[in-house]
């Protein structure tokens, strides 16, 4: 193994006792770039020029609460343990699923308060939330975690990946490559943007790019979630996210096909 690089530093920088880490700096990049997307896209189709910036204020916080109460009602045989190192989110412990849902319940009460529809705001969302999660993944990687079981050197090679990135799946504690399943997510996702942009131009129907957006996430994720060591797990063997991501799909399903049947008049994405 004397040809293994040391692993990437999860600290970009620090000053004094303050570490600034690869993965914030990453989310929140993702943040912004979604946030850009999002409020150039959302002008275009009408909505207020401060209605995204409001709207993060709220949803970025009860997020990050939301994805941290997920993963302790997910471990709570820990944490009812530990009561006190429930707020200890700097020591990692956060789920992308609780997150999602805690922005959509921050999306739906803003937009009601606003007086704007959901759906509209969703459908010009959910190619931004995608930027955010392809962006995001790469924390993880920079922070060596949700990576899949083991795999040979050889198998990494044979899917063209640069050795930066290799180097990095070699998890020096269990002394084994692993499957890169936060690139596969990543490039999942990177493929779900491509046709949201391109479904922008067919103009579907309203609401119709977000719900495509959940099944193509979740379909993805729940894949991809079957090759992950870190999983989260109802009960025995039941991992929490694939039970989600199958929940999101029959939503997504059901919500496409009562819309088309029973929703009258017919609004279009590209109406405003």
């Amino acid at each position: 193994m004397g040809n293994i690089l040391l692993a990437i530093d999860p600290v970009a920088f620090s000053s004094g006792p303050i570490s600034v880490r690869w993965y914030g700096i990453i989310i929140v990049s993702g943040i912004i770039l979604a946030y850009i997307v999002g409020q150039h896209e959302g002008k275009k189709r009408g909505l207020p020029e401060d209605f995204f910036g409001d709207l993060l204020l709220w949803a970025i916080p009860i997020s990050i609460i939301c994805a941290r109460l997920y993963y302790v009602m997910m471990k709570w045989d820990y944490y009812g343990q530990n009561p006190g190192r429930i707020i200890e989110i700097w020591n990692g412990g956060i789920a992308i699923q609780g997150a999602l849902i805690g922005a959509i319940v921050t999306a739906f009460i803003f937009c009601h308060v606003k007086g704007v529809s959901f759906l509209k705001v969703a459908d010009i969302a959910a190619p931004s939330i995608l930027i955010g999660q392809i962006i995001g993944r790469w924390g993880n990687f920079m922070n060596q975690e949700a990576f899949g079981g083991p795999v040979s050197r050889e198998f990494l090679e044979s899917l063209m990946l640069p050795n930066w990135i290799i180097e990095q799946m070699y998890i020096h504690d269990l002394g084994t490559y692993v499957h890169p399943t936060f690139l596969y997510e990543s490039l999942w996702n990177f493929v779900g943007l491509i046709i949201l942009l391109f479904l922008r131009r067919v103009n579907l129907q309203r609401g119709e790019m977000f719900f495509s957006y959940l099944i193509w996430y979740s379909i993805g994720r729940f894949f991809i979630e079957g090759l992950r060591t870190d999983s989260l797990y109802l009960v025995g063997e039941l991992r929490s996210a694939q039970v989600v991501s199958v929940l999101l799909i029959i939503i997504g399903i059901v919500c496409i096909v009562y819309r088309r049947l029973k929703v009258r008049p017919i609004v279009r994405y590209l109406d405003k």
